[in-house]
């Protein structure tokens, strides 16, 4: 008898997991949606997609706006943004407002397939309604673009979308991100929706556990993003790197502030997010970032450096940072009250560092040009006197960098 229920239970247990397979990758046959909306619903999703930084991960380089094909590189493996135009086979042509606003929430598409997290409905899954239907009102009325999403290359178990089940019950529900400021006034609220919601802020800036997660209890305080770090943007962090809520507000709109450029991803996000939003909207995003009630910014108190980095900084930086680290306009970022110097972690500045920048254009005919990687020229002691002496000149920050804190961070070529 028991050896019979054991069978029974087995065979129950096979069908669900047989079930649950076949929702993951079966292919969706639902009728082809054919969308109305007026040119105000439609302005007003074009307006919350750009907000919501759509495009950042659902474009590929070269390619269709929207089609997906972006790479988005994580510990787990290579996920590619999926396909957002009204492609009846390869996007979202079949999908009704009511399926596309699951998926930003719950993470979950038409057939019950789960998407993995790094389409960011932990954010999203506060998106007001409306605010849905006007980003599905305007994806739906852009040209279909039929063209396949590339397979991710992710290992097993990280492949396996079933495990996403026991993945949300854990870690995805409807609480509202912790704010990272104080606030009560329509700014502060609205920049809170902005930022934590649609611009998914916390996603790159905050910390990460094991199993990919949030770490909410260091929300917007800063995570590993690549070959960078996103630093902290909690309001303290903020200021004690100088920042005050017009340097915030001038940063989200042009990508240049006082405490430098946006370089790495936070380029893209300023190019095909934030500079678009209204001046109202980017001062509601400083408005939270910093709170209400701001701390004040904390000037870089300037030191005096070791010799052997300025020797290296008069020899190989000076040309373009200019010899007391002024800066040229076009050319490089001024030294004086830099940002990246003043972050307590050192891997952004020995990254940029040892690889460099690429050319960046900003808006209203801005530009910068390209910063050559110094990786071939300086061995490892000498780049972590270099960045010592920036961080203590200018930075305000100790002088501790190491040579094996620099080879740890090269890139063989």
């Amino acid at each position: 008898m028991k050896k019979r229920l054991a069978l029974i239970v087995l065979a129950i247990v096979v069908i669900i997991v047989a079930i649950l397979y076949w929702r993951e990758y079966r292919t969706y046959d639902g009728p082809v949606q054919k969308v109305t909306a007026s040119k105000e619903q439609i302005e007003r999703g074009s307006y919350l997609a750009k907000a919501a930084d759509c495009a950042a991960c659902h474009t590929a380089s070269g390619g269709a706006p929207l089609a997906g094909g972006y790479p988005l590189e994580s510990p787990y493996g290579t996920i590619y943004g999926s396909n957002l135009t009204p492609s009846a086979d390869y996007g979202i042509g079949r999908w009704t407002k009511d399926d596309f606003y699951k998926a930003l929430t719950e993470g979950v598409t038409p057939t019950g397939r789960h998407l993995f997290p790094a389409m960011p409905y932990t954010s999203y899954k506060n998106i007001s309604r409306q605010d849905s239907d006007d980003i599905y009102a305007y994806l739906m009325t852009r040209p279909a673009v039929d063209v396949a999403t590339p397979d991710n290359e992710m290992a097993f178990p990280f492949n396996q979308r079933i495990a996403l089940i026991g993945w949300n019950i854990m870690f995805h529900d409807k609480d509202p991100l912790p704010a990272i400021s104080t606030g009560n006034s329509a700014d502060w609220h609205r920049g809170c929706y902005l930022a934590d919601v649609l611009g998914h802020c916390g996603e790159c800036h905050t910390e990460r556990g094991l199993l990919g997660q949030m770490k909410l209890d260091k929300a917007m305080q800063g995570g590993e993003l690549g070959r960078f770090m996103a630093p902290d943007i909690t309001p303290k962090a903020l200021a004690q790197r100088g920042w005050t809520p017009e340097d915030v507000k001038q940063f989200l709109s042009t990508g240049f502030a006082p405490q430098g450029s946006a370089f790495s991803e936070m380029h893209m996000v300023v190019d095909l997010s934030t500079q678009h939003l209204t001046a109202a909207d980017q001062k509601a995003m400083a408005t939270y970032l910093m709170g209400e009630a701001p701390p004040a910014a904390v000037p870089a108190p300037l030191g005096q450096g070791n010799e052997a980095g300025r020797m290296t900084y008069l020899d190989q930086c000076a040309g373009c940072h200019a010899r007391e680290g002024e800066g040229k306009p076009h050319v490089a970022v001024s030294m004086l009250n830099n940002a990246t110097l003043r972050q307590p972690d050192a891997k952004n500045l020995i990254v940029s560092v040892l690889d460099g920048l690429p050319a960046q254009n900003f808006p209203n005919g801005e530009s910068m040009q390209s910063m050559p990687g110094f990786g071939e020229r300086l061995n490892d002691e000498q780049v972590a006197e270099l960045v010592n002496y920036l961080r203590v000149t200018w930075g305000g920050l100790p002088g501790d960098v190491t040579a094996e804190q620099v080879k740890a961070l090269r890139v063989e070529k």
